[in-house]
């Protein structure tokens, strides 16, 4: 039997388990996305949550987890008799890999039934097996854009609709959805962001008494997971209980409309888009008022919900990171919570809840009470593997230090650049001796056009070049060129049916050969590894050029961003090259560099063009299926040392693009030169930047 690690056992992570605990309370709450570093228990603690959830009543032999109680009448195992009976068993926990297909997640063709029986029959996916129970997606970030918006849709709906492959059936999903990501491995769009109903920002403590009770109690499970289980066994008990009685309360809290102005208020002052954000913090605050045992939403239960539903609908940008600003939501509620509801009494002091200071029975705002065994525990418990010795675990940390970022480490101040007053360009202290460093600006964004690799590739799904992908759209089908990997039913039964009369065939089912055999034919497009190769020396230092290539780089990262590509950033100034940032799926990282990029200095090209030669070696090895992209940013000038056309020769046959940056009355055209070398793609800065006020020329009329 496995035993999974206690919910009541992990330190810290106030606010992931309130969120969790909040959306196991209420499912309408949307489900939880877990932002955060790698091995900060991200997937223990959902795994832990799944275990303390309350048992489940299904229909016996219904594959879809219907409820005997209101069975779904839609089900296509049903309809069920009133008395088939019932069968109680844990809530499921389900986990989508990051390789699944639009099969497996969503059902599919019963192919083995269809093959021998000649019937059609359902098989279904991952969604059915989460109904009622837990769907767990790990490095959501990297699933693939379709199945993402499949799995927000049922969660979001309830409801699984699948049409394919002549099959149309509909079934109930109704699941608590949590994914994980590591933001270095790069975001969700923001679209996808929205779907999740709450957000929670994680990083592993910084306190090295808290990291040693950490491991502390790791080690204990390690060594014996029934025993410690055991130990804990009594706030596991009280956790799930607790949960069972704030789900039954949840119809009867009352949400006043003055707290449903006070939502709505600080909504629109963050400025989020749509009214989602207004339906998931009221539903937020009402399973909070429920987990705190009162019947009526209070203005700390609307505090509570808007810190976890509102910092990933902030994001204007994609380069922008999530986040809130706690004092603007404190100035918020303060100046609305004037409008008490006149027949509730006072707002912070509802029956069971906490006082006016965040504390009372319910501990700080957002805990669980201190002895019911069902918060989290304390920091530095001294046994390290044993909870406190009357069963129950201690209070939660404070609000303060479950914030999102209470656990950072302390950023080391530095000293304030200069400023130059004439140019506003900022220069470094540290300047390199040959020549000073500036820092220019970086302006707004604009769309650029599409820089496709030629040809057709094979690479990872994406939105830039054209592919052949497994996981694309169905375009037709073909006869297997070797074994069948992605069998096409329907052509595959097409092809056969005619000749079973010749082969002698009788009965149900269908007779099959080797030839008889189809697969399906996709067509998409993949991501490419998009290298930039930027020009910071100091003929490209004047203010004004400077801030229009950083603005343009910026704009390709987001091109890379919104087309899924990985990117990767080399630098060339002064005496040589720097990666600046290797190839990483976070454009985010990326922008931040870019912002921060010093200029001066001498013009060392054929030093840039041999670390991207250097860096593109290595990148063919650790993924040769990617087909790279070289973006190079320069007016075209050599200054330094190094042969630009025996550097240039390492780079035949890499796609190119040569972004021409070379301003002035007067141009020597050695950019154009330089991609004539190349064989690549010229694209002069100019138009980068006129197709830009074109876009927001046609966004200002509309």
């Amino acid at each position: 039997m496995i035993v999974t690690y206690p919910f009541s056992a992990v330190v810290g992570l106030g606010d992931l388990k309130l969120a969790l605990v909040l959306n196991a309370v209420s499912p309408r709450v949307g489900g939880v996305l877990v932002r955060g570093e790698k091995g900060t228990a991200k997937s223990t603690i959902v795994r832990a949550l799944a275990a303390q959830l309350p048992t489940v009543a299904v229909v016996p032999g219904c594959r879809f987890a219907c409820d005997p109680a209101v069975p779904d009448p839609e089900c296509p195992d049903g309809p069920h008799e009133p008395d088939a009976g019932r069968v109680d068993r844990p809530a499921a926990l389900v986990e989508l890999p990051v390789g699944a297909s639009e099969d497996r997640l969503a059902g599919s063709l019963d192919v083995e039934r269809a093959l021998t029986e000649g019937v059609k029959a359902f098989e279904p996916g991952l969604l059915a097996a989460a109904h009622r129970g837990v769907l767990y997606v790990d490095e959501v970030n990297l699933l693939h854009d379709h199945l993402v918006d499949l799995l927000l849709d049922a969660a979001a709906l309830g409801t699984c609709y699948v049409e394919r492959e002549s099959v149309s059936v509909r079934h109930a999903a109704r699941f608590l959805l949590v994914g994980t990501m590591n933001p270095e491995e790069g975001e969700l769009r923001p679209q996808l962001l929205d779907r999740f109903g709450l957000t929670v920002e994680v990083r592993a403590s910084r306190d090295p008494e808290e990291r040693a009770e950490v491991v502390r109690r790791r080690l204990a499970f390690e060594a014996d997971a029934a025993a410690f289980a055991d130990r804990w066994a009594g706030a596991e008990s009280a956790l799930s209980a607790r949960i069972a009685a704030a789900r039954s309360r949840v119809p009867a809290v009352r949400l006043p409309d003055a707290r449903l102005r006070q939502i709505a208020t600080v909504c629109a002052a963050f400025e989020v888009d749509g009214l989602r954000a207004d339906l998931v913090t009221a539903n937020a605050a009402i399973a909070h008022a429920a987990w705190q045992g009162r019947d009526t939403v209070t203005t700390e239960d609307v505090r509570a919900a808007a810190r976890l539903s509102l910092p990933h609908r902030r994001r204007r940008d994609p380069f922008d990171a999530p986040g809130l600003d706690e004092a603007l939501l404190d100035e918020l509620l303060d100046r609305t919570s004037a409008d008490d509801d006149p027949d509730g009494g006072p707002d912070d002091a509802g029956p069971g809840g906490s006082g006016p200071d965040g504390s009372g029975p319910g501990g700080p705002a957002g805990t669980p009470p201190p002895g019911d065994g069902a918060g989290p525990e304390t920091r530095n418990h001294p046994t390290g593997a044993e909870p406190p010795a009357d069963g129950r675990t201690a209070a939660a940390d404070p609000p303060s230090s479950m914030a999102a970022g209470a656990d950072a480490p302390p950023v080391a101040e530095e000293p304030a650049p200069d400023a130059s007053p004439a140019t506003g360009a900022v220069t470094s202290r540290a300047a390199a001796p040959q020549a000073a460093t500036q820092v220019a600006g970086v302006a707004a964004p604009y769309r650029v056009p599409l820089l496709a690799v030629p040809g057709v590739g094979e690479g990872a799904v994406g939105r830039r070049s054209r592919s052949r992908t497994r996981r694309g759209r169905s375009a037709g089908a073909r006869r297997p060129s070797g074994p069948a990997r992605d069998l096409h039913v329907p052509a595959t039964l097409l092809a056969a049916a005619p000749h079973q009369r010749e082969r002698g065939h009788q009965g149900p089912g269908l007779a099959l050969r080797g030839d008889d055999l189809r697969e399906v034919v996709r067509e998409g497009r993949e991501g490419n590894l998009v290298l930039f190769v930027v020009d910071a020396s100091g003929s490209m230092a004047a203010r004004r050029r400077m801030t229009a290539v950083k603005t343009a780089v910026l704009s390709l990262l987001l091109d890379a961003y919104q087309r899924r590509d990985k990117i990767g950033l080399i630098t060339f100034r002064g005496a040589g090259a720097e990666v600046a940032l290797p190839p990483t799926s976070s454009v985010e990282a990326g922008a931040a560099r870019l912002r921060s990029l010093p200029t001066g200095g001498r013009t060392p090209l054929a030093a840039g063009l041999v670390r991207a030669a250097e860096v593109l070696r290595v990148e063919r090895l650790r993924d040769p299926a990617r087909r790279p992209l070289l973006v190079l940013v320069t007016d075209g000038r050599a200054t330094a040392g190094g042969d630009v056309d025996r550097a240039a020769g390492l780079l035949a046959g890499t796609a190119s693009v040569v972004v021409d940056c070379e301003g002035g009355p007067v141009r020597l055209g050695l950019a154009v030169r330089l991609a004539a070398r190349l064989r690549a793609r010229l694209v002069p800065l100019d138009s980068l930047a006129e197709l830009g006020s074109v876009v927001r020329d046609h966004r200002k009329a509309v």
